[in-house]
């Protein structure tokens, strides 16, 4: 299994690490439930055990790798009821951040949100997982920034480092695509006529359907969970 190589530049080398195999974990370039085996780790990224250690532990902090007892780190698998469990406040907490977004957000924090979406309009189709996701991304850095919270921020942001395992499997879905930019556009365009309430609703809607479609995907891969029951 070919990696991507870790550029030695001014970053630090850790924090490359960390990028690339975070972004490995998300694209399956490892399986949930899969060992993450030091060594391995080593000669993929042609890297110490010191750096590895380091970067499972801080990816362990973000709920992307679960160490389990004799078997050590492994990618975090998640069931039906942790996924339920993380849209639930997701859709909680982005609710609160649009409806703060309406109210406090800039005319050029608007428009870098509208530009984000034309551009997922125009290249989801064709763009790759990765693409997708840090465009999603950069969405959600708008309407956190304009959000100006920084509770929100802190916590939102460690919601999304997990939900992203989940937010691959929905962007992936059949007709997903066309929903997200109708979705997204409704968030807009209710942020942009300053209605708090519609820009709300809008973000939980977002969420229900984006939690629907990936709960449907991980049942197809988990089969024997028990059915969701989100709303």
């Amino acid at each position: 299994m070919a990696g991507q190589r870790v550029q030695r530049v001014a970053a630090p080398l850790r924090a490359q690490v960390l990028e690339v195999l975070r972004q490995d974990i998300l694209a399956a370039e490892f399986q949930a439930g899969e060992r993450l085996v030091e060594a391995r780790l080593c000669e993929r990224y042609e890297v110490s055990r010191t750096v590895v250690r380091e970067v499972l532990r801080q990816l362990e902090s973000e709920g992307l790798v679960t160490t389990v007892p004799n078997r050590g780190p492994v990618v975090t698998e998640l069931t039906s009821a942790d996924a339920e469990a993380l849209f639930e406040v997701r859709g909680a907490l982005e609710g609160l951040a649009g409806a703060l977004f309406a109210e406090r957000s800039t005319a050029e924090q608007r428009e870098r949100m509208g530009k984000m979406i034309r551009r997922y309009a125009r290249t989801h189709r064709k763009a790759g997982l990765a693409e997708r996701l840090e465009m999603k991304d950069e969405f959600y850095d708008a309407l956190i920034a304009g959000a100006a919270n920084p509770i929100i921020d802190s916590t939102l942001r460690g919601i999304h480092a997990r939900v992203q395992m989940l937010r691959g499997l929905s962007l992936q879905a059949d007709g997903r695509g066309p929903e997200t930019v109708r979705e997204l556009t409704a968030i807009h365009d209710a942020a942009v006529r300053g209605d708090p309430a519609a820009t709300r609703e809008a973000c939980e809607d977002h969420v229900r359907n984006a939690a629907a479609t990936a709960l449907r995907e991980l049942a197809v891969r988990q089969p024997g969970q028990p059915e969701p029951h989100l709303g």
